[in-house]
């Protein structure tokens, strides 16, 4: 059974499941309906940052313009443009196993694709959630529902695994931010 975590909340993936190393990560969102006549595009992203925070290069941001990381540990499997159907909208998958030492944090993201030009915000996406499942056996580990917290904020950074002591957790985060994308770049060092 999957743990359920609030904002803030932090959980063990690999002490008590000895031998993980492949996740799933995906992420899931519905839109209030507005007038604005646009697609709602959310894009999923990972940020592979080392102890201070930042990349260590931008190969280290996967996203839909990179979808790979060099080392083969961080996958995301594509773009999804509308967020239309039932389930994940978008997936990004992690093998522990291949993730380079001098990654302390792979920080998980969600922004509005041209937000300012289609006037779109948080306020106006709703059931925003990320968990995280074992992609060998498919049993889902950990969910958070971010809930309906955000306003004007055009991206999110929704959670991240990091290293502690040896073993990967998970960590609730839910902050918002302006700017979208770009300043989700400029946060984890990324050159833009």
């Amino acid at each position: 059974m999957a743990v359920s975590l609030s904002k803030g909340q932090k959980v063990d993936l690999t002490k008590g499941n000895p031998g993980l190393s492949k996740l799933m990560i995906g992420l899931g969102w519905d839109t209030n309906r507005y007038d604005g006549g646009a697609d709602f595009d959310l894009d999923a992203a990972a940020f592979l940052v080392g102890g201070n925070g930042k990349v260590a290069s931008d190969g280290d941001f996967v996203f839909y313009g990179n979808l790979k990381h060099a080392s083969g540990g961080v996958v995301h499997t594509g773009d999804n443009l509308t967020g239309e159907g039932d389930g994940d909208d978008e997936v990004i998958k992690v093998d522990l196993s291949l993730v380079p030492p001098s990654v302390e944090k792979i920080a998980f993201t969600v922004t509005i694709y041209d937000a300012d030009v289609r006037k779109q915000n948080f306020g106006q996406v709703d059931n925003a959630y990320i968990h995280i499942m074992d992609d060998t056996s498919h049993t889902e580990l950990v969910r958070f529902d971010l809930g309906e917290d955000f306003s004007i904020e055009t991206a999110v950074v929704v959670g991240e695994l990091y290293r502690h002591s040896g073993e990967w957790k998970f960590n609730a985060i839910g902050s918002g931010f302006q700017g979208g994308l770009h300043a989700l770049c400029l946060n984890f060092g990324v050159n833009v």
